[in-house]
């Protein structure tokens, strides 16, 4: 009898353990990278994209060169990495609690194209604060059903989008396609067009 318990056990531990491989692999195939630019003309075909911009005053202050930001949303971790700093980049930080006010590296052409400024004295650390110009960006929702994803960002670095998350799209530029976590964009974007 406790031969065939046992032979019993191990013929179910294999089973489950089995189960539990194939479950792993189906998850981890929800974290494959795809092309944020495909998934974002298939989601607009779909459901439609809305149209936003960016609204929130930031603060900013010059990038040291060859300074890498690490971007941190509070409660998610690490979001993305920038390349290293080069004369004239800006780092930018949201005016966002909700998000631990997070950091990014800002290109020293798209800050000029994005940010007017400084609109004010800077503060005891010196980030002065900047108005975005309100530049129109495409975005669609990432759906419970899409799943979490990674991706890899115009500037080379992988991002997770998640359930609720908008992907943007610069108008003028389909390449200019990421993510923005779903507190931030609810913080820091006014939504023009709904999708």
């Amino acid at each position: 009898m406790t031969r065939n318990v046992s032979f019993a056990f191990r013929r179910l531990s294999k089973w489950f353990f089995l189960c539990v491989a194939m479950f792993c692999q189906n998850a981890s195939h929800a974290q494959e990278a795809v092309d944020v630019v495909e998934y974002f003309v298939r989601s607009q075909d779909a459901r439609g994209a809305g149209l936003a911009r960016k609204s929130k005053p930031v603060d900013a202050r010059p990038a040291k060169p060859g300074e890498v930001v690490v971007t941190i949303i509070k409660g998610e971790g690490k979001e993305t990495q920038s390349p290293p700093a080069k004369s004239g980049d800006m780092v930018v930080r949201n005016r966002c609690p909700e998000t631990g006010n997070e950091q990014f590296l800002v290109p020293a052409a798209s800050f000029v194209q994005r940010y007017e400024g400084p609109i004010g004295s800077p503060d005891s650390d010196g980030w002065l604060p900047y108005r975005p110009r309100g530049a129109e960006m495409r975005f669609v929702v990432v759906t419970e059903h899409d799943g979490s994803f990674n991706f890899i960002a115009p500037w080379g670095e992988r991002m997770v989008a998640r359930p609720g998350d908008s992907i943007v799209q610069d108008v003028n530029n389909p390449k200019d396609t990421y993510r923005i976590a779903k507190a931030a964009f609810a913080c820091t974007y006014e939504i023009l067009r709904e999708p």
